[in-house]
């Protein structure tokens, strides 16, 4: 019998080629080209109002750095550093001069050389496992003491263009740094080990130093990285992407009896999504012990959010200690925490969630350490959105919560409305601020309205902050169901990741009075579970997002980018994107979203030259609805993946293009014609491009990217300073009404280089095929044949 062979790949290979998969993926779905610059994170993550502090950037293709760019004034940056690991090489250049020095007889000095000589041999086995982590660029940040508190974004300036942003935090109170220990030391038992649910066993000989002393309140800036890779811990390498145990962070503080003790963290707000690894973020958990070492307080979230936040109110004079670590002992570079803590003033609830635009509204609030159970939002200058509300106790703000501002008429619901006969009836259209005050409330209201009429019925509560996991249900005068939602999918929110919020569009089977409900899934209700309920007939409307949020670009060359159509309330038509305050220079190329479709990539056209730093690039989406004419800002956003398998859209401050010298050809085509293409089902066009003079290359090719089912492009020619090609259309995959972009990639071999006169044989690296550009894009639509 013939022996039989099978590879079966290791797990550690499986996840090199799964991070290999993930990267490329990344790459292509952001448009940018395979070493465009990226960072992974910002440590520390933040700073306090009029101070400076020095911050390590870490990712990949950063070097040559030449500045920061931040999203909001009063913070600079100047580049003070850059390091990446040593290659393969140079690292076992580095072990046989460890082994010549191992010969010699050990003095003091040299044995300083040998320890710095494993510290720097195993940072770079550890970094080059990660190499999308593993170069640091050193920032010195100064942030003005006038510099407005809260988030903002963060991207360095490189030779390759801007990098994509990443979190930072100006801070009201004192900042401290986690102190890594120079040693590994005693083997200790993890306070708290067993909280980190079933999956979640200690690693094997967890290390733990001495906790940290710190003063309060103050925001401690820390990361969870592997615990055996700290200084002086053997620093074992990794394999791609792979994780290893983490370690717990401990710091100690004095706190008073009667003190309203609140830990907040940010981390998965840090870093929104990690692409490979579950459940995609860094699940940080804080547990709070007393100076016997019993463990008086833990959480490892916040409701329905990952980052944990724990209040307790203090027995008894004494120390203190905080520990944060990850939920299942995972560790890594980019784990980065901010963890505020003191008596701070925390908000947990607000009521109504949101009010009327451009007007005052009065708001309830409840949480800790608060000067005031109610504050005045004052949206007088603000239109139709989500605002940010805060309370101030002295000269600190609370934590941000989110405020919704709305057009329509806004009113708040009356008890008892937990039946049809007590429900009371709503004009349309209306913004209902409700709450389901206890476990089991049903709030119950009245709608009339004549055969045929649709109306909408939206809850928005989820997405403002509350707890609710909201279910809404019509049923008509005998109690017959006519719809139900639960969960309602909105595109727009890219951060939340289990959307509870619910929606229903429907026709009025028959005239007379319904009845619409809602309630929480679970059964569950307080005071904290408000809502907002809208209902009415549909208004269409529509919001767009541009990815990505960073666009590099040689000057004279079309870049791909995409815009992502959320549309609302079932409209449908086309919209038309559209550079607002247009740089000089500036062009797109089919930039429409067709009607019907939710996604199309077009082309930003570059001018030819350079200028001296980013450009922002404000978008504008118009489209006509019932008539009219409507104008909508296109919002940046990152394209992210979660988890192995999840894309969001996570907002980004704003767009910016760096127009940026590769060198190389420029393929800025000119299109004979229109430079659109009508295609007959079945049918083919014929169509010409202008290039420009591509001397240095050979048997330059066009090809399409990411065509639709269909459409192919056959019979290139390339002739000088012009491109012939042919559009198929296949009658049986390419139905009429399709409408999009085409988008055409250049790419060539490059002439081999002249030795002597005379061409040299061209070798595998000279043949090799090179991206060169991407032409304009080609607006298309599918017709029936004739």
């Amino acid at each position: 019998m013939a022996a039989q062979l099978s590879w079966r790949p290791s797990f550690r290979a499986c996840v090199a080629l799964a991070a290999l998969a993930l990267a490329c993926a990344a790459t292509a779905a952001r448009g940018q080209a395979p070493n465009s610059p990226h960072t992974g994170y910002a440590y520390p993550a933040g700073g306090q109002q009029g101070t400076a502090v020095q911050v390590a950037v870490g990712g990949r293709f950063l070097e040559g750095a030449s500045g920061a760019v931040f999203t909001a004034p009063g913070l600079r940056a100047e580049i003070t550093g850059y390091d990446k690991p040593l290659n393969p090489r140079e690292i076992t250049e580095l072990r046989d001069k460890l082994q010549e020095m191992q010969k010699s007889a050990v003095t003091p000095e040299l044995r300083k050389q040998m320890v710095e000589t494993r510290a720097r041999i195993a940072d770079s086995a550890r970094r080059n496992a990660s190499p999308v982590l593993s170069e640091v660029v050193t920032l010195a940040v100064t942030i003005d003491a006038d510099a407005e508190p809260g988030p903002v974004q963060l991207r360095l300036v490189t030779p390759l263009g801007l990098t994509n942003p990443v979190a930072f935090s100006v801070g009201q109170l004192p900042e401290v740094v986690e102190e890594e220990p120079a040693a590994a030391g005693p083997v200790l038992a993890v306070p708290g080990g067993g909280r980190g649910g079933a999956a979640a066993a200690a690693p094997p000989a967890a290390t733990l130093a001495p906790p940290q002393r710190i003063t309060l309140p103050a925001v401690v800036n820390g990361r969870i990285i592997p615990a055996d890779t700290r200084p002086g811990r053997g620093g074992a390498p990794r394999q791609p992407n792979q994780y290893q145990p983490g370690d717990a962070d401990r710091y100690v503080f004095e706190a008073r009896k009667g003190q309203d003790l609140v830990v907040a963290v940010s981390a998965r707000d840090i870093m929104p999504y990690l692409a490979d690894a579950v459940p995609g973020w860094f699940q940080a958990t804080v547990g709070l012990f007393d100076s016997a070492g019993k463990e008086v307080a833990y959480a490892d979230d916040n409701r329905f959010q990952p980052d944990p936040v724990l209040h307790y109110r203090i027995p008894a004079d004494g120390d203190y200690s905080v520990e944060i670590k990850d939920a299942i002992y995972r560790g890594r570079e980019d784990f980065v925490y901010r963890m505020s803590i003191g008596e701070l003033p925390f908000v947990t609830g607000i009521f109504p969630l949101g009010g009327p635009a451009r007007a005052k509204t009065a708001v309830r609030v409840s949480g800790w350490n608060l000067p005031t159970g109610s504050v005045t939002m004052d949206a007088t200058g603000a239109g139709p959105g989500t605002a940010m509300l805060t309370v101030r106790r002295g000269a600190t703000l609370s934590n941000r919560v989110p405020f919704a501002l709305d057009a329509l008429r806004d009113i708040v619901e009356h008890e008892p409305n937990n039946a049809p006969n007590e429900a009371g009836a709503l004009a349309l259209p209306v913004i209902v601020n409700g709450r389901i005050d206890a476990s089991g409330d049903v709030d119950v209201f009245a709608v009339k309205g004549r055969a045929g009429d649709r109306i909408v019925v939206e809850v928005t509560a989820r997405r403002l902050g509350s707890p609710l996991d909201s279910v809404v249900e019509i049923v008509d005068a005998a109690g017959a169901r006519i719809a139900r939602s639960d969960d309602e999918v909105d595109k727009a929110a890219g951060l939340m990741t289990h959307q509870a919020d619910s929606r229903l569009m429907v026709a009025l089977p028959a005239a007379g009075t319904c009845y619409v409900r809602i309630g929480d899934l679970r059964g569950k209700g307080g005071p904290e579970y408000g809502y907002r309920l809208r209902v009415g007939a549909p208004q269409p409307d529509f919001d767009v997002r541009i990815t990505p949020a960073e666009i590099n670009a040689g000057g004279g060359t079309s870049v791909v980018v995409t815009a992502h159509a959320i549309r609302k309330d079932g409209f449908a038509g086309d919209i038309a994107l559209a550079l607002a305050d247009e740089p000089p220079g500036f062009t797109l190329s089919g930039g429409v979203v067709p009607a019907g479709l939710d996604r199309v990539r077009f082309t930003l056209n570059v001018p030819p030259m350079r200028p001296a730093g980013p450009i922002p690039l404000r978008f504008e989406a118009r489209a006509t609805i019932q008539g009219k004419p409507v104008v909508r800002p296109a919002r940046a956003a990152e394209e992210m993946m979660q988890a192995f398998a999840y894309w969001h859209l996570v907002p980004a401050d704003s767009v910016k293009v760096a127009v940026i010298a590769r060198g190389g050809a420029r393929v800025p085509a000119r299109y004979a014609g229109s430079g659109s293409a009508r295609l007959q089902a079945g049918g083919s066009v014929r169509m010409r491009a202008a290039l420009p003079a591509m001397r240095a290359f050979e048997h330059v090719t066009l090809e399409l990217s990411e065509p639709p089912d269909g459409v192919t492009l056959r019979d290139v020619s390339v002739s000088g300073n012009e491109a012939e090609f042919v559009i198929d259309a296949d009658r049986s995959k390419a139905a009429p009404g399709l409408r999009g972009n085409l988008i055409i990639v250049v790419s060539g071999e490059r002439v081999p280089p002249q030795r002597g006169g005379q061409a040299a044989a061209p070798g595998p690296a000279a043949r090799r095929r090179i991206p060169i550009g991407t032409l304009p894009a080609i607006p298309f639509e599918i017709i029936p044949p004739r």
